[in-house]
């Protein structure tokens, strides 16, 4: 019987892989959200927003004010008091 040769690392590739998907996925949801939303109140983009860390959460609260400051109340995570 003849060993066949085990690729290394194969797993691990593809793991990686799968989590620069994810993360690529994630992301450009996010970036849709805060840079092309016709609405604020996305419930998909506001989990997203929340859930950022916080530098990338401000600057994401940021655009969103730019965009809707003057038009509408700020979306959950990027009020304080219900004011922008």
């Amino acid at each position: 019987m003849e060993d066949v040769p085990r690729r290394k690392g194969t797993l691990g590739r593809a793991l990686v892989a799968a989590l620069v998907a994810i993360v690529l996925v994630i992301g450009g949801r996010w970036y849709a959200y805060v840079a092309y939303a016709d609405d604020p109140f996305d419930e998909v983009g506001i989990g997203l927003n929340t859930m950022m860390p916080g530098p990338i959460r401000e600057k994401g609260c940021s655009m969103l004010k730019a965009r809707f400051e003057n038009k509408t109340l700020p979306p959950a995570g990027c009020g304080v008091n219900g004011s922008w």
